[in-house]
């Protein structure tokens, strides 16, 4: 069902400049399917906010005083499973990039993005989709590379002494889950992927959880970017 003639999508925008905050609020409330529910103005007001607001989207700075927008979007995303983040930022340095997608960030976006650019990315994570520009996809699958390599090369460590956790191998999927898979990196929504493989769409969503299961991802963008990442010639 469109959003336009359903319920309206429920934003917080958290952003440290004012002015910025305003503008960005007076778009989306400008839109008939959208309803921006709060503003913040740093981290620790943003995850205080969604935690009262429960809001479908937050638009995420990542940039802010007292707490940054990559710690913030971590708590948020492990306390409202169902509440996605979309990262609007001037930061696109691998490290930052990374961080915000292994903290749970479903979108990232830099804010010279055009205004249909950003409606049209929110309308997509509340339908389900994952999307991140190519830009920003390509940093994420280096730093996924490198973290790989930097695994495998890594010394095993003594019994009792085995420090922090790395990664164990990926389990190898079916031909079903990796059908699945391929449709999750092309941007589809449990419900797209069902009508595909003709299948119930709570079916393809126990499908989804077992797939990152065994990927050992954290969330539909990162399974998106490694299966990107693996096609890449």
């Amino acid at each position: 069902m469109n959003e336009a003639v359903g319920r309206r999508i429920r934003i917080l925008v958290a952003e440290d400049q004012e002015l910025v905050r305003r503008g960005t609020t007076l778009l989306l409330s400008g839109e008939p399917d959208m309803q921006v529910v709060g503003q913040a103005c740093d981290g620790i007001e943003a995850v205080e906010q969604a935690l009262g607001l429960a809001p479908d989207i937050v638009l995420m700075d990542l940039h802010m005083p007292r707490k940054g927008g990559v710690a913030a979007t971590r708590e948020i995303t492990a306390a409202l499973p169902h509440t996605q983040v979309l990262v609007l930022t001037t930061l696109d340095d691998d490290e930052t990039v990374f961080e915000a997608v292994r903290a749970g960030a479903h979108g990232y976006l830099l804010k010279d993005a055009a205004e249909d650019e950003l409606l049209e990315t929110i309308r997509a994570l509340r339908r389900g989709e994952s999307r991140l520009t190519p830009q920003i996809a390509r940093k994420v699958m280096d730093q996924f590379r490198r973290l790989a390599e930097s695994a495998a090369g890594a010394p095993r460590p003594a019994p009792g002494r085995e420090g922090p956790a790395i990664r164990q191998p990926a389990e190898e999927l079916t031909e079903k889950e990796g059908r699945i898979l391929g449709l999750i990196a092309e941007g589809m929504s449990n419900r797209q992927i069902g009508a595909a493989v003709f299948l119930a769409e709570g079916t393809i969503k126990n499908y989804v959880s077992r797939i990152m299961e065994k990927l050992h991802a954290n969330t539909r963008t990162e399974l998106a970017v490694m299966t990107a990442r693996q096609r890449r010639p």
